[in-house]
């Protein structure tokens, strides 16, 4: 067993050998032989322990059996002690989910403080076949029937290639005895009552039942391999980002809510199966299968539907979908008492210069989106930099009538989330002088008989 341990580290790229690695020893024989074989593979390696303190005296039995362990290998032991249950109730989680985040948590800011490589447990062949088949029974795609992966991120497993079988039989030559959780002995969850009642069935039907589905599991490797693939090219070209504001200016869009990105419908469309393209997409995103379902098959349908999850907003427009961050923060507003220079956020700043003309001459004025010359004497200080809201009006340049700033807005065909990020420019009196980097009202516009102009920028 220990050379196969050996070899499936080498292959799998799990150790180096001049690192420090923690391991999770519970006491029982899969995290105890973990520590044992690492050791003796020359490894080196600290415990670590978590008494959660929800089975009595066998939670107290198990930490002394550990302290004991590596008292007598010689290995660092280190523990933690935890209120579950008040951390449950706390945090409106299960047990079992309170406890896997408070081993975790302790896990990884242990591992920060020593200077750990990464933190090994002890998962088997059973437990990766066991995992694929509470994901069938429940619902997967491909990725959910793949099984436990012998790393991720921090967490390295480097006993995936043998099973529970050979753990023990390990432990029984080495003379080296371990604890039993007597709650995995009943059939109270999921994974007790496959490990107890199913997987026994199953190897009455084959013997080889473990070596089956892991067999199946490696089959579906490939076939993932093959589809990432095929995803990373179509995303290539499906997805792009609405960058920085020097690429919004193409759009004439300025807009304070970052990252948002739009994915090509033409691509989506045109993949093997846009319903899979989308989900790798967008569940990572809090979007739920159902609403991932309905998307594709809204592909053709009526631009402007809308769909949230807890982060993100998509809205189809004509030929993309948009996607976009939910903002936690209120819009901004920003007060320019005079001329000067003044900071919106982060990624947005204006600048105000006023200069003198002559009235004799045909004023010029900037023909950059995000400039806009203005007739100064008609302006009221302080003027006020805010997104556009419902009601909002005003004269477009080379326009007689007003007009409201949505409907200015929808004849651009600008989409749902450009409309709501809209800056626009008022003074004070309230009036609208600049739907931002689009078009200046035309009360506003200089004329042969403006004496003064103010220069309004937009700056990234």
């Amino acid at each position: 067993m220990l050379n196969k341990i050996k070899r499936f580290i080498v292959s799998e790229h799990l150790l180096r050998a001049d690192a420090l690695y923690l391991v999770a020893l519970s006491g029982g024989a899969d995290s105890v032989a973990l520590l044992l074989c690492l050791k003796e593979l020359g490894y080196r390696v600290e415990a670590v322990h978590c008494n959660f303190h929800l089975r009595g005296e066998e939670s107290q039995r198990d930490e002394a059996f550990c302290q004991e362990l590596c008292q007598r290998e010689g290995v660092p032991f280190h523990r933690a002690h935890f209120d579950t249950y008040a951390y449950s109730e706390l945090h409106k989680v299960s047990i079992e989910m309170a406890a896997r985040e408070l081993r975790y948590t302790y896990f990884y800011q242990l591992k920060e403080a020593l200077g750990a490589d990464g933190i090994c447990v002890g998962h088997h062949k059973e437990d990766s076949v066991e995992t694929i088949l509470i994901n069938l029974v429940r619902g997967t795609g491909l990725n959910g029937l793949l099984g436990i992966r012998p790393r991720k991120n921090d967490i390295i497993r480097p006993l995936l290639c043998v099973t529970r079988q050979e753990i023990e039989d390990y432990l029984r030559q080495h003379s080296v005895s371990f604890v039993t959780d007597s709650t995995n002995l009943v059939d109270d969850v999921v994974r007790n009552k496959l490990r107890l009642n199913i997987l026994p069935q199953l190897a009455e039907i084959n013997p080889s039942v473990t070596d089956a589905v892991l067999t199946t599991a490696s089959h579906l490797s490939a076939v993932d391999a093959i589809v990432q693939e095929a995803l990373k090219g179509a995303l290539e070209k499906a997805v792009s980002f609405v960058g920085p504001m020097s690429k919004k200016n193409q759009m004439g869009l300025i807009s304070p809510i970052s990252h948002p990105f739009k994915l090509d419908l033409s691509v989506v469309r045109s993949f093997a199966s846009p319903s899979y393209l989308l989900f790798h997409v967008l569940k990572p995103l809090g979007f739920t299968s159902s609403q991932i379902t309905e998307m594709a098959s809204h592909l053709d349908g009526q631009t402007g539907q809308l769909w949230t999850s807890s982060t993100y907003e998509l809205t189809h427009d004509r030929d993309f979908f948009l996607v976009s961050p939910i903002e936690t923060e209120e819009p901004r507003t920003l007060l320019i008492p005079e001329t000067g220079r003044y900071v919106y956020d982060d990624s947005l700043a204006v600048r105000l210069t006023e200069r003198s003309l002559s009235p004799s001459l045909t004023p010029s004025f900037s023909k950059d989106c995000n400039v806009a010359d203005l007739d100064a004497a008609s302006i009221r200080f302080p003027l006020t930099l805010r997104r556009a809201e419902e009601g909002d009006r005003f004269v477009p340049l080379g326009m007689r009538g007003s007009q409201l700033v949505s409907d200015f807005l929808t004849n651009l065909k600008r989409n749902r989330f450009e409309k709501r990020s809209q800056l626009v420019l008022l003074d004070a009196t309230g009036t609208l002088l600049w739907v931002a980097g689009l078009r200046i009202n035309d009360h506003f516009k200089l004329t042969s008989r403006t004496t003064s102009c103010l220069r309004i920028e937009l700056l990234s």
